[in-house]
């Protein structure tokens, strides 16, 4: 998945925090962050708003997708009834390693308590309040297609903050037809209805062609970011945030690693002087004589 960012103005990071002092010798200790082997309890209060809003953007962009993870890891983990988790079990299960994962929530201020590890409820709260996740964004879906519909019924949107609040399409045989409940509505009344709905997630979800003038009323209609599941590079104002998905070049690069493993496992082979395994061998056929150049997904705007 790509991110496409527009410029953002530099921001001087706020000054380090002083470090605490270790009680009996008089000088000062840093805190080291381990989950697990912390020599202090440091579980912070909640932050305010402004304090919140620095500590986001001092988060790198990789560091933004790992909490989703770990937030979708502890959001289970909660419902199963669990209260602690060491940082160990929670990079395993996250599939990163355990330096990392502490790294990642040192961003949040978290350094968990010593033997005991991270409380669950807590984490989850402290990754939702930096996402963003402790209000609503309402979501515009454009492009009624194949995917447009799974986009639109899909029903674990509203659950987690992000209820489907407007559907677009040109097709007239779509338009004021209801899909998931919700009618589906012109592509020219985007601009109105996104400013009145005060929709700021749109998913373009149309063939290349419509992307960006798509894109255009959405951004004239107040959104302010833009997952887009068109193969093609938007152009937007600096202040827009689009995240793309290539689900074809998704695929490229599990055919890359698909490949190399099969050539490592036919060079093993030839060193070991093992008999041929049965491996397939590419001659370039695609396995029926015809090449495949890209995804035959049909996605009707």
């Amino acid at each position: 998945m790509v991110t496409q960012r527009g410029r953002r103005s530099g921001a001087e990071p706020p000054a380090e925090p002083p470090r605490r002092a270790a009680k009996g010798n008089g000088r000062a200790r840093r805190a080291a962050p381990d989950a697990d082997n912390a020599p202090t309890a440091e579980m912070p209060a909640v932050d305010s708003a402004v304090e919140t809003a620095v500590r986001a953007k001092q988060i790198p962009e990789a560091a933004v997708a790992r909490l989703a993870v770990y937030l979708r890891v502890l959001s289970g983990m909660a419902e199963q009834g669990a209260t602690t988790v060491a940082s160990e079990e929670l990079s395993a299960s996250a599939g990163v390693n355990s330096a990392k994962l502490r790294k990642d929530l040192s961003y949040l201020g978290s350094y968990g308590t010593r033997g005991v590890g991270y409380e669950v409820q807590v984490l989850v709260s402290q990754i939702e309040r930096i996402l963003g996740l402790t209000r609503q964004h309402r979501v515009a879906v454009v492009g009624i297609g194949n995917l447009g519909h799974a986009l639109a019924n899909y029903g674990g949107f509203p659950g987690r903050g992000f209820p489907v609040e407007a559907l677009f399409d040109l097709d007239p045989d779509l338009v004021g037809v209801p899909v998931g409940g919700l009618p589906v509505s012109h592509l020219d009344e985007i601009p109105r209805v996104c400013s009145e709905r005060q929709i700021s997630i749109g998913i373009i979800a149309t063939p290349p062609t419509a992307a960006q003038s798509v894109c255009d009323r959405l951004v004239a209609g107040g959104v302010q970011c833009i997952l887009n599941f068109a193969p093609v590079v938007l152009q937007v104002p600096a202040h827009i945030e689009v995240r793309k998905v290539d689900l074809a070049v998704e695929l490229q690069i599990l055919s890359f690693h698909v490949a190399r493993r099969a050539d490592d496992a036919l060079a093993i082979q030839g060193n070991t002087g093992l008999p041929d395994a049965g491996l397939p061998i590419d001659n370039g056929s695609g396995g029926n004589g015809q090449a495949d150049g890209g995804l035959g997904m049909v996605v009707r705007g």
